[in-house]
Parts: structure tokens; sequence; C-alpha cells
């Protein structure tokens, strides 16, 4: 009561005390905001950390295979040629038919080349008895060194004379170098061919070659004469040995030109069509992955990207071991990865990011692999 009747009486320590009570008011709210400012900033500061859905894996070891996509081709393909003039009179091969070596494409008239090599076996028989009885007689001291050697000069010369006289007649008959098939013939009869004029391609089919590039890191890994399967594009798969890889890289491409050579002894095998060609190449620790998760750094260069333990996104250049149905698998990645699913195309390297694992992703992990917990979870 006195306290009260003291106020009563002194009314300036009435306005003391409420001046008192707003000013520690108004401190009590500015001590109390400054805690609640930095809980809004450290909330903003969260959002602005991206976050993007991961899978953790391990590699396994797999066999790696060098997929080379070419076409096939005939082994052997050659243009023959005449090697003399003459009228075209048979034409004994259609187009498309296989021949064996030896047999006849295009035939060429004789005209009087039978009656020449006539000729010229008789000549070659006068020239041997002369020289016969010139050797003769030097025997019994009759005939000069000289003598015998004009002799023998003309024996030499009407023998050559015979053998040309063979050959030409012989070259009247265009056959088969090997057997094949005769892709295309040029000529029909009564035509008329002078020495060198192209008359058919032929094409040798008991044996096949897919050709395709390889790039120079994959040439490292090939070897002449391994075995290889080649995938038509037909369905067919055939197996056949590497014969042939280039030693010098194409200059525009800078890769390499390989052969698989294939038998088709049934000739059931076209040439000129599609095809791919599977190369073992060792096994390789490598992971399994979906290609929709591929990305590209500034210099164009392939990989994944993948979040590091300290939580910064990381570009990973990869290289494709093999593909399949289920994913790709791919080389480049440490043994165990946190791999980047989805998000990859709004962060980049170095960047801080906040990871959530992916339960639906499309490819599988690998088998017997331990999965951490990924950070957010």
């Amino acid at each position: 009561m006195k306290i009260i009747e003291k106020f009563k009486s002194n009314p300036w320590l009435i306005a003391g005390a409420i001046t008192l009570l707003v000013v520690l008011w108004m401190m009590s709210g500015a001590f109390s905001a400054e805690p609640a400012e930095e809980q809004q900033a450290a909330g903003e500061a969260e959002q602005t950390v991206p976050q993007v859905r991961v899978v953790d894996q391990r590699a396994e070891l797999v066999d790696r295979v060098i997929d080379v996509y070419g076409r096939t081709e005939p082994a052997r393909l050659v243009t023959l040629k005449a090697e003399t003039g003459g009228r075209v009179v048979a034409v004994p091969a259609a187009e498309g038919s296989y021949v064996e070596a030896g047999g006849d494409l295009v035939v060429l008239d004789v005209r009087d080349r039978e009656a020449q090599l006539a000729r010229a076996r008789a000549e070659a028989e006068s020239a041997r008895l002369s020289y016969e009885a010139e050797k003769q007689l030097k025997n019994e001291s009759y005939v000069s060194e000289t003598r015998l050697a004009a002799a023998r000069a003309q024996y030499e010369a009407a023998r050559a004379e015979l053998r040309r006289m063979e050959v030409d007649l012989a070259n009247t008959r265009i056959r088969a170098p090997f057997n094949g098939a005769l892709q295309e013939r040029l000529v029909e009869v009564g035509d008329y061919v002078a020495a060198g004029d192209p008359v058919a391609v032929f094409v040798d089919i008991d044996t096949l070659i897919v050709s395709g590039s390889i790039t120079e890191t994959e040439r490292a890994n090939l070897v002449p004469g391994s075995t290889a399967i080649a995938e038509l594009v037909t369905g067919e798969r055939v197996e056949g040995r590497i014969r042939y890889i280039a030693p010098v890289a194409d200059e525009a491409t800078r890769t390499f030109r390989v052969e698989l050579e294939v038998p088709n002894p049934e000739r059931s095998l076209p040439a000129g069509i599609t095809a791919q060609v599977h190369v073992p190449a060792g096994q390789t620790f490598a992971h399994r992955i979906s290609p929709s998760i591929l990305a590209l750094d500034e210099n164009g260069e392939i990989g994944i990207k993948t979040v590091a333990e300290d939580g910064t996104v990381r570009f990973n250049r990869i290289e494709v071991v093999k593909s399949t149905n289920n994913g790709m698998w791919i080389a480049g990645l440490p043994e165990a990865a946190r791999i980047i699913t989805v998000g990859q195309g709004f962060v980049k390297p170095g960047d801080k990011v906040r990871t959530v694992r992916d339960e639906t992703s499309g490819f599988a992990i690998a088998a017997g692999s331990t999965v951490a917990p990924a950070q957010g979870d």
C-alpha cells in the first residue's frame, strides 16, 4: 500500500517504470531475432544446394568386347581383261552363276591362230633338227662354234614363237582364276575386244570378309589371327578370324581398317550387307549403366557424373567395354562409385549437391555390391 501511495504521489516514477518496461521488451525482441535470421539464412542456403538421385555401385569383372560395325565383302574381287584381241563368239557363264577355277567365262574367235600355231610347231621342229645336226658335226670337228651358236639361236627363237602362239591361242578363252561367281559380264556376243579391255568382274564368295574401322585405343587390344563373332543384319551369327589390321591409320578419320575372314562354303551368306563384329579383348572391371545417364564435358568427351564422399560432383571420362540389351558396361570409374542417375544435366563438376538414393533406376546394382547409405537419406 505504501508503494502504491508513493507512485500516486510521484507520477514521474510511473513514467520511468513504463519506459523501462518498453526498453526491456524491445531488447528482448532484438536478441530473439538474431537466431531466427540465422535459421532463415541456413534454410535458404540449404535450398540452393541442388538435389540429385544416385545409386551406389561396385564394378564387376566382365569380358571385354570390342564392337566393330562394317559390312560383308567378297574375299577377292577381280576385273578380268582380255589379253589378246578378237571378237566375242560365246559367253558360257551367266551373270551370278558359280564357276569353278578354269571354267570359261568369255570365248573369243581364234581366227587363223590354229594355223599359225601349226606353222610355229613345224618351224620349231625344223630348227631343232638343224641344231641337232650342227651339234653332231661339231663333235666331228666339221662345224665351227659360231655356226653352232647360230643354229641354237634359230632353234630358241622358233621355240619362243611357238610358245607365244600357244599363249595367244589360250588367251582366246577367258577363264575363272579361282572358284567364284561371275559378278558382272561387260561384253556380249559380237563385241570386239582388244588386249587390255575389261570383259568381266569375278568374285570369290567361298570366303567373305567383314570389314570395319577401329579406334586408336581399340587397335592395341586386337591381334591378327584371333577369333571373333560376326552378327549379320539378317540375324545370322558366324565365326571367323581376324586376317588383317591396317598398320597405318586413315588420315581423315584416324581409324584403322580391320578385316574378319569368314568361311562361306555353302555360299549362303551374301556380300555387301551390314554386320557387327564382336571381338573378345580380355577381361576388365566395369560398371553396368543406362546409356541415358551419359554426359559430355566442355571438351566434348563422353563420361559419367558421380558424387564424391565430400558431396561434390565429379566428371569421369569412360570407355565403353561392351553393349548389351540390358545396358552398357563401362570402364573408367572407381571400383565403388556413387553414380548420378537423375539431375546430372543441372550440375557441373565441383558443385555441392544433396543426394537421394534412386530406388527406380533403370539398371540394376552390380551383383554382390554393398550399397552405402546416400547423403540426405
